[in-house]
């Protein structure tokens, strides 16, 4: 077993359920959406991100597209839900919060997909 692998595979699939954890919920409820559980998935999907840069394979490139991508899904999520906070009057109003998840259900996809191509080089390596 390589240590190195099991360690990539663990964030990867760290990242996809925590961020389908913030993604679950009323879409226009705030109350759903846990502002500490975005941040736990930006942190995980970046450190997810720093593991596979040593990749050099076109499958490498193929999962560190897609958590680039999750990456600037959650980060645009994060500054939504900051400038609601702080600049709107109103606060996170539900229309904004539709957004931030609709913006984290991008990320999902993306995660996902990453997951779909970890399996894929998985069983590659065993033929």
């Amino acid at each position: 077993m390589n240590l190195e692998k099991v360690i990539f595979s663990f964030f990867m699939i760290l990242a996809l359920t925590l961020n389908f954890g913030f993604f679950y919920g009323d879409v226009h409820n705030p109350d759903h959406h846990n502002i500490y559980e975005l941040y736990a998935v930006i942190v995980i999907n970046l450190i997810a991100t720093i593991l596979k840069f040593g990749d050099r394979s076109q499958l490498g490139a193929m999962l560190l597209a897609t958590s680039l991508v999750a990456n600037v899904q959650l980060i645009s999520a994060a500054v939504v839900w900051a400038v609601a906070s702080h600049m709107q009057a109103a606060g996170v109003t539900e229309a904004t919060m539709a957004t931030i998840v609709s913006l984290s259900g991008g990320a999902v996809l993306a995660n996902i997909i990453s997951v779909i191509l970890l399996v894929l080089e998985s069983s590659y390596l065993r033929h």
